[in-house]
Order: C-alpha cells, then sequence, then structure tokens
C-alpha cells in the first residue's frame, strides 16, 4: 500500500513508539574498552580523553567500567625495553601480564582480554622476526607469538587475541594453550586487519610505528572484501572462537559480510584514528560528542559487529545509562 495509506511516521511519533521498533540495541555489555598499560601514567597526546596507565590506573579503570556495565577490557602493554625478538612481550612480570593479574585479583567478574602481538615490544616495530634482509618471517614467528599468548594465559587472561596476521598464528596459539593446560581459553582472531592509516594515533600511545618500511606485507591491503573473507575462514578453521574485522568505520562492509558468512561472534575496532577524528571534530564545534559518538557505534552494531572495541567505551556507557 502506498501514502496516504502507509504513514511510516506513524511509528517516529514519540521516544517511546521509536523505542519499540527499534531493531538494532547498543548497550554498555556490547563495548570493550582497550587500555594501554606502562611502567608510568601518562597521557596520549593524539587522543584526548586516553592515556598510557599504571597497573594500578588500569584496575581502577576497570572498576569504572564494570560499575558502568561494560563487560571487558583489552590490554595493551608498553614495555621499558625493547629488543629485536619482543621478548617482553612473555615476561612474567610484563605490563600486560601484571595488569591482567591484578584487575582479575580486584575484579573477578571483569574479562580481561589481552592483544597478543611482538610490534610494541620490538625495537624495530614489527609484528614479528626480522630477517637480516628486512622482511618479516612468518613461521618463526609463530613460536614467539605462541609463548606470549600462553604467558598472558598464565597471568589470568580470559580471552587471547592475536592481531599480528601472521599466516597460522591462530593454530599455533591454539595448540600452544591446548598442550599447557588452557584448552577452555577463547581465542578472540584479528581475522581481517586491514593495514589502515587509521592506526596512527595508536602507534604513537603505543610506540610500534615500524622503524622501517611498512605493514603492508602482512596486513591487508585496504581494496580487499574476498580476501578478508578467506583470512576469517582460515582462523575459524585454526580454532578461532571470536572473530574481528578492524578498523570498523571505514570498513562496515566487511562486517556486514563477514556476519553473513559465519555463525561465530563477530568483534569490530573502533580504532584509534577514528576515535580522533571525531575528537578533533567536537573539539572544533562540528559535531554534537554525545550523538555523534552513539551513532557511530550503533553503525557498527547494525552492520553485525556483536561486541565492539572502543576507545568511547566509558563515556558512551554513561550515556547509555542515562538514555
Amino acid at each position: 500500500m502506498a501514502f496516504p495509506d502507509t504513514r511510516l511516521r506513524r511509528l517516529r511519533r514519540t521516544a517511546a513508539l521509536r523505542d519499540l521498533v527499534r531493531e538494532t540495541e547498543l548497550t554498555p555489555g556490547r563495548l570493550i574498552a582497550p587500555l594501554f598499560v606502562a611502567s608510568a601514567p601518562s597521557p596520549v597526546e593524539s587522543m584526548p580523553g586516553v592515556s598510557r596507565l599504571s597497573i594500578s590506573g588500569a584496575v581502577a579503570a576497570a572498576a569504572r567500567l564494570q560499575a558502568l556495565g561494560v563487560p571487558g577490557v583489552m590490554l595493551f602493554g608498553i614495555p621499558d625495553h625493547k629488543d629485536a625478538e619482543g621478548s617482553g612481550a612473555w615476561d612474567e612480570e610484563g605490563a600486560v601480564q601484571l595488569a591482567a593479574q591484578a584487575i582479575k585479583s580486584a575484579h573477578p567478574e571483569m574479562l580481561v582480554m589481552t592483544d597478543v602481538c611482538l610490534c610494541e615490544y620490538t625495537d624495530h616495530g614489527h609484528c614479528g622476526i626480522v630477517r637480516d634482509d628486512g622482511s618479516v618471517d612468518n613461521d618463526a614467528s609463530l613460536e614467539l607469538l605462541a609463548r606470549t599468548a600462553l604467558s598472558h594465559a598464565r597471568a589470568g587472561a580470559d580471552v587471547v587475541a592475536p592481531s599480528d596476521m601472521m599466516d597460522g598464528r591462530v593454530g599455533a596459539i591454539r595448540s600452544e594453550l591446548d598442550a599447557e593446560g588452557f584448552a577452555e581459553l577463547p581465542i578472540l582472531a584479528y581475522a581481517a586487519k586491514f593495514a589502515s592509516a587509521y592506526y596512527g594515533p595508536f602507534r604513537e600511545a603505543a610506540g610500534s610505528a615500524p622503524a622501517f618500511g611498512d605493514r603492508r606485507s602482512y596486513q591487508m591491503d585496504p581494496a580487499n572484501l574476498r580476501e578478508a573473507l578467506r583470512e576469517t575462514e582460515l582462523d575459524i578453521a585454526e580454532g578461532a572462537d571470536i572473530v574481528m574485522v578492524k578498523p570498523a568505520l571505514a570498513y562496515l562492509d566487511v562486517i556486514a559480510a563477514v556476519r553473513a558468512m559465519t555463525r561465530l561472534p563477530l568483534a569490530a575496532y573502533n580504532v584509534s584514528g577514528e576515535y580522533a577524528m571525531v575528537k578533533a571534530a567536537v573539539a572544533a564545534g562540528a559535531f554534537d560528542e554525545r550523538a555523534i559518538v552513539l551513532e557511530t557505534l550503533t553503525s557498527i552494531r547494525r552492520a553485525g559487529a556483536d561486541m565492539i572495541i572502543t576507545y568511547h567505551a566509558e563515556e558512551a556507557a554513561g550515556w547509555l545509562a542515562q538514555r
């Protein structure tokens, strides 16, 4: 039936009606907050409102988030020392390991997810072992990534999340965890992680910019959707329990396509550059911050993400609680 019999505005007339027919729900329970953990706190200049946290600061942040209904955090470690192998990544006294232990001790119900990669810990800034010719050795890196994931498991992590994009790393981590008694620990795979310019602020925060070259030989070409589906299928076959698309906002089509091809839980990472752009536009008076953040996060949910890793988690959860 056409106008005047069909009037879609009937169900938009009041807030109660709009709430009743809303198709996509955004709640604090769908958000995960990334936390940078270092030996000493300091602000991240390119990400207003974000700081590198001490262990006690990370515990305090987890408490605030839990009180707002945010169920988990994703930990990124910033070491005091770096080397060619990234040995700080699996150090039992490392920032991620100590923060995971402290958060789980203080807040047992808070989900602690840990980023598994070497880039923050290597003196060259790449996500794996570098050969003499400057290329990244995929297979030699797998053992170190698996060792890192195991150290996180021993520290009490609830979920380990490999982000390096080495071929076969999910299978290598799964085998290591199973062999060491952690068969029930889930893996959240950064399955479709693109070589994106949106990572710039993160690299400042984590001190992880490559010292030479770039990461295009292992992170994905932003032009490729079908390859993203292949990457996701392979990670699922290797034992991933959750898959992720990163970045989120410029890759909503990829999120939707991955959602259509798998029944696994799907995460999306609302990355540092997306956060920084919103903050810059808000500072310039271009946007209402609450409105633009909630609209952005809703769009990621609408595309098919079950959970969103976002630097907006704490403020967004507060706004959602006020609705």
